[in-house]
């Protein structure tokens, strides 16, 4: 595995057996998977190019359980990696082979719908899609839709702040989230926020969504569910080159008009996917947009005639309109299988995720080519062109003596042109283990240094997913330290804790 985690503690490995009967005690029956093969399927997460068994599994009913794992740990020193249902795409889940692998799968209830206060609370390990399910026949959804809605679960998706398709206009994971449950380190079960608005105090909630299960564990959320839009229709808008196509996407916001989503494919991606799942889209194009506008339907015909026109003015060369519901599915359909379709003409990808500003469209795609050229493989790209989401696929073969190795170095390029043109390293894939050593890219010493601060407030051992996140694992002592002249500290009025 090309990617460093912290060398495992051989006291712990030793302890393994007292270790997997004090979880038993905690969570009985089939709660504790610690068998060698029994174990394979937890090895890695959605970036499979990086694998290790872990200690043991741990699989809680219960928060009380939840509690219960976290507090043994955290007295014996074990570290503790949270993981939902396994389909991070940064790694994020990885295990480790000295530490406990604390599966929510079981959190899959739905506790409550609150239709008249437009939100459901609901336990981490329900699926994304699964909410909008359960309140779709009252004409409700929930409104972020990553690509693997149909398997991701909520609780992965607070931990990496999770978009999709539509979070141009309607927010991520971090702007639907009312209230949390969680857990720390320690062992405490914590609320932060509600079915209220808005809490009082510092935004604890901003801060948790989004921190990829460093800070504590997630074990209910209450998101906030929308209404149906009265009209949504999907527009294919197909270009001769991508840079037409970015130029397109900057000059539809820049007319004020924020569609419910705004998606980009090129070549590559266009041919798999409608060869996947026949989607209608044009095959004779270089790169595709997909634009959908929702609400009135007056409002939805006339914006549809403007971006239309703006479209052919920047010299789209096709133009279709969806014209019934189950046409508008099938062109998000393709654009949601885009990568199981690349797995068909590929062996192995990477899917990268960097953010950029809508302007830097059609520059950055020209210096992808530039550098698939350079690294000698191809790159299929499949993105969120509303917001500059790019998710760069990366096409490789593992068998291969040194392609992964390729591939990462192709990916960093990536993420470095994204820093570069004033972008940033993630838009909702998380830093995990994948662009852990690019951080310093984009951060200072001192702006790692105060994250990890952060970190330390929260979990002052780093027994919480360790080796995830900060290039180099500090110690909280390390960060605080101070310097003691002849046994006198500085400033000994003060009391110290």
């Amino acid at each position: 595995m090309s990617v460093r985690m912290p060398a495992p503690n051989g006291a712990i490995l030793a302890r393994r057996r007292e270790i997997v009967e004090a979880l038993r005690r905690i969570v009985p029956g089939e709660g504790v998977v610690a068998d060698a093969t029994e174990l394979k399927p937890f090895e890695t997460d959605g970036l499979t190019a990086y694998r290790q068994v872990p200690l043991a599994a741990v699989l809680p009913q219960t928060t009380a359980q939840v509690a219960a794992v976290l507090r043994y740990c955290h007295a014996n020193d074990i570290p503790v990696v949270p993981r939902g249902s396994g389909t991070s795409l940064s790694g994020g889940a990885l295990p480790l082979a000295d530490g406990v692998l604390l599966v929510l799968s079981r959190f899959n209830r739905i506790l409550e719908i609150d239709i008249d206060n437009r939100c459901a609370v609901v336990q981490p390990g329900v699926t994304n899609l699964g909410i909008t399910k359960a309140v779709e026949h009252q004409g409700f959804y929930y409104a972020p839709d990553p690509s693997s809605q149909i398997a991701c679960s909520i609780g992965g998706n607070v931990a990496e702040n999770s978009g999709g398709v539509h979070c141009l206009k309607y927010g991520l994971t971090a702007n639907n989230v009312l209230g949390v449950e969680f857990v720390t380190i320690e062992g405490e079960v914590i609320r932060l926020g509600g079915k209220h608005l808005d809490s009082e105090g510092y935004d604890l909630l901003g801060l948790l969504t989004g921190s990829e299960g460093l800070l504590g564990v997630v074990t209910e959320v209450t998101v906030r569910i929308l209404q149906k839009p009265e009209t949504a229709r999907a527009l294919l808008l197909g270009f001769p080159t991508s840079e037409q196509a970015g130029a397109c996407v900057a000059a539809i916001i820049g007319q004020g008009i924020i569609p419910g989503g705004m998606e980009m494919m090129d070549r590559p991606a266009i041919h798999a996917a409608e060869a996947f799942v026949h989607a209608g889209y044009p095959l004779d194009v270089e790169a595709l947009l997909i634009v959908e506008l929702d609400g009135p339907k007056a409002e939805v015909d006339h914006l549809l005639a403007v971006v239309e026109g703006i479209a052919a003015a920047e010299g789209a060369v096709t133009a279709k309109v969806s014209q019934s519901e189950e046409e508008r599915a099938r062109f998000w359909a393709g654009r949601k299988a885009a990568f199981p379709a690349v797995g068909r003409i590929s062996p192995d990808y990477l899917c990268m995720d960097g953010t950029i500003p809508r302007k830097e469209l059609p520059r950055v795609l020209a210096g992808m080519r530039a550098l698939s050229e350079r690294h000698g493989l191809a790159v299929a790209n499949v993105f969120h062109a509303g917001d500059g989401n790019l998710h760069p696929l990366i096409l490789y073969d593992a068998a291969k003596d040194d392609e992964l190795e390729r591939a990462e170095a192709f990916g960093n390029d990536i993420l470095r042109l994204c820093v570069e043109v004033g972008g940033v390293l993630t838009g909702e894939h998380g830093v995990g283990v994948e662009k852990r050593d690019l951080m310093p890219e984009m951060f200072s010493e001192d702006d790692l240094r105060h994250q990890q601060r952060v970190k330390c407030a929260f979990d002052d051992k780093h027994l919480l997913n360790p080796g995830k996140m900060f290039p180099v694992l500090h110690r909280c002592a390390e960060l605080g330290r101070m310097h003691v002249h002849r046994g006198q500290v500085p400033f000994p009025d003060l009391p110290r804790f």
